[in-house]
């Protein structure tokens, strides 16, 4: 029997995730790690739309701010309770994200890029101007934390860390059941050949709309957590700036996989972390990077793994095959 199988690496990883705060005491890594998580879930929406239905949407960082704002206000201005406002910042996000979906899905490929890129400049320009609601360059401030649910409390570093943590965890859980079920094959589908799936019966439309409302749900309760998290916000977290952040995230993590997301945010903002130093010279490092990346791994390190694992059992298949064949010759 083996012990560093698939299913063993991932429950280790869950342990080592949960007891992290014991090993590292020490808030900074914390407050790390924790935006990070709240980064992968966003990141997580754009995957499971452009990585597996094949729409690479721009307006993702625009839905991220919808539901930091969307939170920030109902909590501040209106005085909801915090629970019931994450949930009505995912709906609100999820429905401004259906009536954009309506008409933006009626395009592909490049123009699709292009609309959804303009839809969030939008989004970034109605934050930063309508001062009267959102308060504009000035900034949303005083965002409460997380309400105590029951004797548990979310005021320090390590409850918010794991409060984002089981999120995260839930999160990937919905997409790796959605990926696996016939839904996923159909999103997959779409992805490979929008035309074969409409010849065979497939609703494309339907589909694509309902990925695309997933991917906002997603960007807008990482847009809420952070805006809790954080306890501030202003308009650049709807700006391109960010967009291309969560873009590049996912593809040095890996566009199409599960592990992608999670892997190419925890390994970018942990190295633009430690190269805080450099300041806007941290590009060069970057743009090299990314470069190299999506020319030799176009999947990505996590799909670069996958098929290297492929590959390798592939050998050993093959070995055994050849193996078994010079015996059958020798006997």
């Amino acid at each position: 029997m083996k012990i560093l199988t698939k299913r063993n690496g991932i429950i280790a990883l869950i342990i080592f995730a949960f007891s992290f705060p014991f090993i590292a005491q020490n808030d900074y890594y914390l407050h790390m790690l924790t935006l990070s998580f709240i980064w992968a879930i966003a990141v997580y929406g754009i995957n499971l739309l452009s990585g597996y239905t094949g729409y690479l949407s721009l307006a993702h960082a625009g839905f991220f701010a919808i539901g930091a704002y969307s939170l920030g206000l109902l909590t501040v201005k209106a005085g909801m309770n915090f629970w019931l406002a994450l949930v009505c910042a995912c709906l609100i996000t999820c429905a401004i994200g259906f009536l954009i979906g309506l008409i933006a899905l009626r395009t592909k490929e490049h123009f699709f890029a292009i609309y959804t890129l303009c839809v969030g400049y939008i989004i970034y320009l109605v934050i930063d101007k309508w001062e009267g609601l959102t308060e504009g360059v000035r900034g949303l401030i005083g965002i409460p934390a997380p309400g105590n649910i029951g004797p548990i409390a979310f005021d320090t570093a390590a409850s918010q860390y794991y409060l984002v943590l089981i999120f995260l965890l839930a999160v990937i859980l919905i997409v790796y059941r959605i990926i696996r079920s016939l839904t996923g094959r159909t999103y997959m589908a779409i992805r490979n050949s929008e035309d074969l799936a409409q010849t065979i019966g497939i609703s494309t439309m339907k589909n694509k709309l309902t990925a695309f409302v997933l991917s906002t749900f997603f960007a807008g309760l990482a847009g809420a957590l952070y805006a809790s998290f954080i306890r501030f916000i202003g308009p650049d977290i709807g700006s391109t700036a960010i967009m291309f952040d969560l873009l590049m995230y996912l593809l040095v993590g890996g566009i199409g996989t599960l592990s992608g997301p999670l892997v190419g945010t925890l390994l970018l903002v942990i190295l633009s972390q430690n190269l805080q130093f450099l300041q806007e010279y941290r590009m060069l490092i970057f743009g090299p990077l990314l470069t190299v990346i999506i020319i030799f791994y176009p999947r990505g390190i996590a799909g670069a793994f996958f098929d290297w694992q492929r590959k390798r059992k592939d050998n050993e298949l093959s070995g055994v095959r050849n193996e078994m064949h010079i015996k059958a010759e020798e006997g």
